[in-house]
């Protein structure tokens, strides 16, 4: 699943503890497995979760087939959809296969 051992799963059951109760920045890649787009954003969430680290930068990967409810309750429509959360508020989604810089940007923006 993961393209780096610093990206983990995020699941229904495991959102809340993983993402919404902690500090700092994460970002979640809502994607699924047959979707074109989302394997091309992949390697960037990735190299971004690796080069990010040392400051904090939590990255999870939600497989929107397998994980309904966490899905539907972010009202994603489309994907890949990012999801940005600070201190485990949502404050930033970006859709769509996006280039490294603009997600660079966004984790410049919040960490």
């Amino acid at each position: 699943m993961a393209e780096s051992e610093r990206v983990f799963e995020v699941t229904d059951q495991n959102f809340g503890d993983e993402i919404e109760s902690t500090t700092g920045l994460s970002m979640v890649d809502f994607w699924a497995a047959w979707c074109g787009p989302c394997r091309m954003v992949a390697p960037i969430v990735a190299d971004l979760a690796e080069t990010y680290a040392d400051q904090g930068l939590k990255v999870g990967k939600l497989d929107v087939d397998n994980n309904p409810h966490t899905a539907s309750r972010f009202g994603i429509r489309s994907i890949p959809s990012i999801l940005f959360f600070k201190d485990g508020k949502h404050v930033d989604t970006v859709i769509g296969a996006v280039p490294r810089p603009f997600l660079e940007a966004k984790v410049n923006e919040y960490i």
